[in-house]
């Protein structure tokens, strides 16, 4: 990859017209070849994950939503399935139509089913990935017959590093995957439309398939409105916001500074303040100045990672990472920050001189612009270097690429060590993709490398006992259950997920102690109440829907405690509810949740009525009075403050 002194001009005038024609041809000819075979190779290791198994966010996104859950191929099917509300976001409507065809294709939900697609997305990426580079290539001066085959190879490099198993086996991420594709075919219209611009021609084709291409994109997650800033890493390295008309040039060279100050300005005047918490996020143990802080060492790892991808680098789970208190708080937040700042330094100083390497920087540091910033998003996860990577493959072959120049390595020799770097890459992926094919060899590969992650334990105990049958007499699986659940319990004592799950394990066994409750209850009082740790008791719910016999006193004081100490929608208050009145057989201790349900819920929600009608049903019309009461007082009071003023 050569420095901005060998930029060559777009086309070759060196040949004959007719000879430069049929050699461009048999390169792009060659070059569709190599990056086909690319496209193929890239998904081969990812098929040791199959069958594999939903785990964490696939269930409330996939397995669990009813919206997606379509039975037959049809246009109202369909049109239900994007329009109905969604866990992961309203605006990620086509994964979620995807997912609805899987569902239909897979006959219910079908791990195999579903990764097969999210590997046949991969594979296309990569094949568009194949012609970005090649694309960027050509504009740093790279000669079109090194560019054949060299951005086959990057785009493989990418496709293979493991980094990406957990985006591509993990299911639900498909919303990342399938986002990281239209953001590429944008990125590549754009490249096309801007070459036309600096050729003499209106390349308006290539604009209006990169806005194309970038609502596809935006349909499917909320990141993709970080294009801008990747075409403006694009004008500062290899472009230089150049065009043939005065006119087009001119409002490139205005354009781009005013948009960068009107979404400056917007970021600080409208999402900052949306966001910031000084206190710590619901559910969360950290502020947005702590979020920040942690964030420069969140990148470093993930640049750890990409540099050096073993697979105990990438435990999956990251729920086990501490918040930075200050910046010497841990240490390395300091050191991390300065790091990263040198990186930004680097990248706009070389922008011409060495313009890939630029452009792969500055691409790896846009690509994490929201997730992270200060929007209350978990600390770490892989998925979130989807995109990002193709930056660290650039600026790393921009690296190999200078020391090659200086090294004056033997033609052989590249092609031993590109072998080698490829095949190192595709063998970790497969032995990461492999940890994937079921759920307890994910669950146990997490907690080797991740032994402090409440999330890996609890996989892994309810991966045994749902192995051994889950709520069965004589479960053969409940004494590995029991044993994981103990572990994560004495791991972790900052969760409640371990604990509330072997509570009902030794319930099922028979041998649940006042001790194992008192322990639970204990945790629920006192520690973070985090989203995972608000959900605890509902494992304790669930299993008692399931037939195991849990306490019901015991239970009924976990669901208060949770109530009193977690923030709960409506339709949470509500579930709770039902739960205490139809499962425990207990009206009056359900009326909390049904009263904080209503209380929050709009004013002419269909709901207080129909729960009347429930309790009046189970022979409880006091109850039911009360509700309605409450019911009519909302909705008085909805009336008179809409009354006009005089």
């Amino acid at each position: 990859m050569a420095n901005a002194a060998r930029v060559s001009p777009l086309h070759d005038n060196r040949l004959p017209n007719n000879r430069k024609r049929i050699r461009m041809h048999l390169i792009r000819d060659r070059f569709l070849l190599l990056s086909l075979i690319a496209g193929l190779l890239a998904g081969l290791p990812y098929l040791a994950g199959f069958p594999g198994a939903f785990v964490f966010d696939d269930f409330p996104n996939i397995v669990n939503n009813q919206a997606i859950q379509m039975t037959q191929l049809d246009a109202g099917s369909l049109a239900k399935a994007v329009l109905s509300p969604q866990p992961s976001g309203s605006l990620r409507a086509l994964p979620t139509l995807t997912f609805a065809v899987d569902y239909w294709r897979g006959g219910g939900a079908d791990p195999a089913t579903f990764k097969a697609t999210n590997v046949l997305l991969h594979c296309l990426t990569t094949l568009a990935m194949a012609w970005l580079f090649r694309s960027l290539l050509l504009l740093a001066g790279v000669p079109a017959g090194k560019a054949r085959w060299l951005a086959p190879l990057l785009a493989l490099a990418w496709a293979l590093h493991p980094l990406q198993v957990s985006s591509v086996l993990y299911v639900v991420q498909r919303i990342q995957t399938l986002a990281t594709l239209f953001v590429v075919l944008a990125l590549l219209a754009y490249l096309q439309g801007r070459v036309a611009q600096i050729e003499g021609r209106s390349g308006r084709t290539g604009m209006l398939m990169a806005m194309l291409s970038w609502a596809l994109a935006m349909g499917c997650k909320e990141d993709a409105i970080l294009l801008p800033a990747y075409t403006l890493a694009l004008e500062l390295t290899l472009l230089g916001f150049r065009a043939a008309d005065i006119r087009t040039g001119r409002l490139l060279r205005k354009g781009y500074p005013t948009a960068s100050v009107m979404g400056a300005a917007a970021y600080l005047l409208l999402v900052l303040p949306h966001f910031w918490q000084w206190e710590a996020y619901p559910n969360r143990d950290f502020s947005t100045l702590e979020r920040l802080l942690t964030q420069a060492r969140v990148l470093c790892m993930y640049l750890w990672q990409i540099v050096l991808p073993l697979p105990s680098h990438m435990p999956f789970y990251y729920d086990w990472l501490q918040p930075s208190r200050s910046l010497l708080q841990p240490w390395t937040t300091l050191s991390s920050m300065l790091l990263l700042a040198g990186m930004l330094a680097l990248a706009l100083h070389q922008r011409l001189r060495q313009p890939l390497l630029a452009l792969g920087i500055l691409w790896f540091l846009s690509a994490h612009f929201v997730a992270s910033n200060v929007i209350g998003l978990e600390l770490a996860f892989e998925h979130r270097n989807h995109f990002a990577l193709a930056g660290g493959v650039l600026a790393t072959g921009s690296l190999l690429a200078q020391a090659a120049r200086r090294l004056q390595p033997s033609r052989n020799m590249q092609i031993a060590i590109t072998v080698l770097v490829l095949s190192a890459l595709a063998g970790t992926t497969l032995i990461r993709a492999g940890s994937w094919h079921d759920r307890l060899s994910l669950a146990n590969t997490v907690t080797r490398y991740a032994p402090l992650s409440a999330r890996a334990w609890v996989q892994l105990c309810a991966g045994e006992y749902e192995t051994g049958g889950g709520a069965v007499k004589h479960n053969p699986r409940i004494d590995a259950a029991i044993e994981a659940c103990t572990k994560g319990t004495s791991a972790v004592p900052a969760s409640l997920n371990n604990a509330a799950l072997l509570v009902v394990l030794k319930t099922l066994k028979g041998n649940v102690s006042g001790s194992d409750w008192d322990l639970f209850q204990q945790r629920l009082e006192t520690v973070h109440m985090s989203l995972d740790n608000c959900r605890a008791p509902q494992i304790l719910s669930y299993n008692h829907r399931q037939g195991v016999a849990v306490d019901k006193r015991r239970l009924l004081q976990a669901l208060e405690t949770m109530a009193r100490r977690c923030d709960q929608k409506p339709f949470e208050a509500a579930s709770i509810g039902y739960f205490v009145m139809n499962d425990l057989a207990e009206p009056d201790a359900a009326m909390p949740y049904f009263l904080r349900a209503i209380g929050s819920a709009p004013p002419n929600d269909p709901f207080p009525v129909q729960l009347a009608q429930e309790l009046r049903q189970k022979n409880r019309p006091d109850l039911a009075k009360r509700i309605e009461q409450l019911a009519a007082s909302r909705r008085s009071s909805a009336m008179t403050s809409r009354a006009p003023q005089r």
